[in-house]
């Protein structure tokens, strides 16, 4: 293969990304026909998904750090870039694994990387409303604010109801069985959740446990040594 044809797959390949990243402004229009387009005839990519996660972390960290202190829900001081990236990235990663776990046993045609995709385009709105709240929080007052949660609560029902509309195109069905999947998914993190806290809760017992006979060993040995 010649240099030429590698810069030309090359940028074939950027433009496709471009075009994906677009189409995100379609699928919140017409999720229906857009999820479908997304997921069945390859007009989504990882890239792009990626993307669009990589900017909703960067726009709620902006978000925290430049909204006016009047609107202000997070504690400055208790700010971390970490625990903001856990904060969308940890509920995202058990969503999809939660999701794909329940779907494979009710006839769910879609891919880890199809729910991924999905759920990661859903952010759009959370990305385009919470930029915009971030100058908005500066201009208008305080009495003014319910058009700011106003704003806050279309964002997540938009997202919600994006969510929904991709796990009904994706895994091919209902409304209503995807809307009972979607919530048993929840459910299906809590356990999981549950689960990881009893499990890091039992080592940190069995380790404070063998910590504390380490100690009363060393202890003893110590107070061996000084009657010797």
């Amino acid at each position: 293969m010649t240099k030429t044809s590698l810069g030309n797959q090359s940028r074939f390949d950027f433009d496709r990304y471009v075009k994906s990243l677009r189409y995100s402004l379609f699928v919140i229009r017409k999720p229906l026909a857009g999820y479908w387009d997304l997921i069945h005839e390859g007009y989504g990519t990882m890239a792009a998904a990626h993307t669009i996660v990589a900017v909703a972390i960067i726009v709620q960290i902006l978000r925290i750090t430049l909204t006016n202190f009047q609107f202000m829900w997070f504690n400055p001081e208790m700010f971390n870039v970490v625990i903001v990236m856990l904060q969308i990235l940890l509920p995202l990663l058990l969503w999809v694994v939660a999701n794909w776990s329940l779907t494979t046993l009710f006839d769910g045609k879609g891919k880890l990387s199809d729910i991924y995709m999905g759920t990661a385009y859903a952010l759009t709105p959370l990305i385009i409303i919470d930029a915009a709240l971030i100058p908005m929080s500066h201009v208008i007052t305080f009495e003014e604010g319910q058009i700011y949660w106003m704003l806050t609560s279309l964002a997540g029902l938009w997202f919600v109801l994006l969510v929904l509309c991709a796990m009904k195109e994706i895994h091919d069905y209902s409304f209503g069985k995807a809307i009972a999947t979607s919530v048993i998914s929840i459910i299906v993190i809590g356990i999981i959740m549950f689960i990881f806290i009893m499990f890091f809760a039992v080592v940190s017992d069995g380790i404070a446990y063998f910590v504390s006979i380490i100690q009363e060993l060393a202890f003893r040995f110590d107070l061996s040594l000084g009657f010797n």
